[in-house]
C-alpha cells in the first residue's frame, strides 16, 4: 500500500527526529528473511534501545538530507532495514549479532556522525563494549580503592580480636 504525501512527510519527520539524536546508523539488506525472523530482530532491537525500521530508500534519502548521516545516501539501494541508535555501539551490535545467525541478513554499511563505515568497520564497532558495560567497568574501578580501604580498616579490629582470643587460650 502506497503512502500519500502527508504520510510520507510524517515518516520523513519521524526519521529526521530519530537521526537528530543518533550516534550511529546501520543499513542491512533483509532480502529472504521470514516474518518471524524479522519480528525476532525487531524484538532484539527494541530491547537494546535501537530504532529499527524498513523504509523506502527515497524517503530515507530525504530524511538524511542535511544531517551528519547524509553520506549514506549513495548506499541506499535495495531492500534495507535501518538501525538507528543513540548509543554508538548498540545498532552495530544488534544487527551484527543477528547477521551471524541469519545468512540472508547482510550488513551493507554504517555511519557515525560525518563518517561512513564499511560493513567490516561495523563488525569491528559491534565487538566494542557498549556504553553501559564501560560505565559499569568505570564504576568498579572507582569503587575498588574505597572497598580496599574499608577492608584494611576492618583488619585492625579483626587482628586485635584474634590476638586477644589467642592470649586467652
Amino acid at each position: 500500500m502506497s503512502l500519500n504525501r502527508k504520510q510520507k512527510e510524517a515518516v520523513i519527520g519521524e526519521i529526521s527526529e530519530k537521526l537528530s539524536d543518533a550516534q550511529s546508523v546501520v543499513l542491512a539488506e533483509y532480502r529472504g528473511l521470514t516474518v518471524g525472523e524479522m519480528t525476532q530482530l525487531r524484538v532484539n532491537a527494541r530491547s537494546s534501545g535501537v530504532y529499527l525500521r524498513v523504509l523506502k530508500n527515497t524517503l530515507a534519502k530525504l530524511a538524511v538530507k542535511g544531517t551528519p548521516f547524509e553520506g549514506l545516501s549513495g548506499d541506499m539501494v535495495g531492500p534495507l532495514a535501518y538501525g538507528i541508535s543513540s548509543d554508538p555501539v548498540a545498532a552495530a551490535k544488534v544487527l551484527s549479532d543477528f547477521s551471524k545467525t541469519n545468512d540472508k541478513f547482510l550488513i551493507k554499511v554504517g555511519a557515525m556522525p560525518n563518517q561512513v563505515m564499511s560493513a567490516a568497520d561495523v563488525s569491528v564497532l559491534a565487538k566494542m563494549p557498549s556504553r553501559d558495560e564501560l560505565l559499569s567497568k568505570l564504576l568498579g574501578t572507582m569503587q575498588a580503592p574505597i572497598a580496599k580501604f574499608v577492608q584494611t580498616l576492618n583488619e585492625v579490629p579483626t587482628c586485635l580480636l584474634y590476638t586477644s582470643d589467642a592470649a586467652d587460650e
